[in-house]
């Protein structure tokens, strides 16, 4: 009978049970019906969110200056460097010589000359008019060359002879003052044919920045020489979508399988127009340029021509609340389902700010340290209970066994009819 009566016992016990919980499930309102089972959860943190643009580029020189020569005003002589050559501001670079000077070098000679023969020609005149002046007190009737008779614009017969005198010498004043003139224009014709006489022999062309010889164009073709800027930058090309996001100054970082640093910089440059012309069939490419950051003397040198794996920093904020993005719920307005210390699943809309990385930023709604459900399987009533599965790794056997029998017996009924 004691076996019977056991066996009578479980099933009787095993159908209210079961009873139970189906009317419980079933009530209207009833705790189950609105019981959420929480397998993830996560807290709000403190995080830094960073939105980025990954992209690529290449190592090239940050400038290139082009150096041009007039082959038609001027004879070339020789290159002073060679391709390779690092140079600086300063540094000579080719030698020639201006064709035009010589030109120049004739027509100012002959200016010289003509200026020579004038200036003789009036010291010839001066010396008649002193010779004449002598001869003007003790031989009146003394002949007079026809050019002093005419420049003195007197009559020699009907004048006295102190009239003479005074028109000689005011004369002789007048012809000495050209003479001056004569004299240093030849000066100055004397100091360019001198200037001439020097850059005849070699002009030099110099550079205006420090830089390494790219190019030498042994033609005369110009460009003549191209030189490259020591200073590196990456280059690369933004997509159009990339170019709604990317501002110059913006902070860049990169990394490059031929050095083992991190690259650091800035965008300085962004082309507003397509590297192509734009077309239906093509998506447009714009190109950029970033800065390098030096690091000092003691970094490896880049080699250009580098390819770099390039992330360009859009928008950062740190220690901002922050949330998986995976945990933002739609309802009209973007919610989270927030876990409490009385086991309630409450709804909480918040107002979202960045989003970048799987991460979302929270500017307006829990707090941090706040629990909140993960990937939410069914859709969550607000105000719901939640249980979440048992941690057996933090179920320890010596906790059990310091419940007392009734504590034991509670817990467990306490278990079945919240269930």
């Amino acid at each position: 009978m004691s076996g019977n009566w056991k066996i009578a016992a479980v099933s009787i016990a095993s159908i209210v049970l079961i009873t139970v919980n189906l009317y419980l499930i079933e009530k209207k309102e009833s705790k189950v019906e609105r019981t959420v089972f929480v397998e993830n959860w996560t807290k709000v943190k403190k995080d830094t969110i960073t939105d980025t643009i990954q992209t690529n580029g290449v190592i090239k020189p940050v400038e290139e200056y082009d150096i041009y020569f007039d082959a038609k005003k001027n004879d070339f002589k020789k290159f002073l460097v060679k391709e390779g050559d690092s140079i600086t501001a300063g540094s000579s670079l080719f030698e020639y010589k201006a064709t035009e000077l010589d030109a120049l070098k004739a027509s100012l000679e002959a200016e010289k000359t003509a200026a020579e023969g004038e200036r003789a020609g009036i010291e010839e005149y001066i010396g008649k008019l002193r010779s004449y002046q002598g001869t003007v007190t003790s031989e009146p009737e003394a002949a007079i060359d026809e050019s002093v008779e005419k420049n003195l614009n007197i009559d020699i017969t009907t004048s006295s002879s102190d009239l003479i005198k005074s028109n000689i010498e005011q004369e002789m004043y007048k012809q000495e003052l050209e003479k001056n003139r004569l004299d240093e224009k030849v000066k100055m014709l004397d100091a360019k044919l001198s200037s001439i006489e020097e850059q005849s022999s070699a002009i030099v062309t110099t550079s205006e920045a420090d830089g390494v010889v790219k190019n030498i164009n042994k033609n005369l073709d110009n460009p003549i020489i191209s030189i490259v800027s020591t200073n590196l930058a990456i280059e690369g090309y933004f997509s159009g979508e990339e170019m709604k996001k990317a501002e110059v100054g913006m902070t860049i970082k990169a990394s490059s399988s031929d050095s083992k640093k991190a690259l650091k910089g800035t965008i300085g440059r962004i082309h507003s127009y397509p590297a192509e012309e734009p077309s239906l069939k093509k998506d447009n490419r714009f190109p950029f340029q970033a800065l390098i950051e030096p690091e000092g003397e003691e970094t490896e040198p880049l080699l250009v021509g580098s390819k770099v794996n390039l992330t360009v920093i859009t928008n950062e904020k740190a220690g901002v609340p922050s949330i998986p993005i995976e945990a933002v719920q739609y309802q009209n307005h973007p919610y989270i389902s927030k876990l409490t210390n009385k086991g309630h699943v409450d709804k909480h809309y918040i107002t979202k700010g960045l989003k970048a990385e799987g991460k979302q930023e929270i500017i307006k709604g829990p707090s941090v340290g706040d629990i909140i459900l993960l990937k939410p399987n069914v859709a969550v009533k607000n105000h719901s209970y939640f249980i979440t599965p048992i941690q057996f790794e933090k179920v320890k056997a010596r906790t059990y066994k310091k419940f007392t029998s009734r504590e034991k017996v509670r817990y467990l009924l306490l278990g079945i009819l919240e269930k």
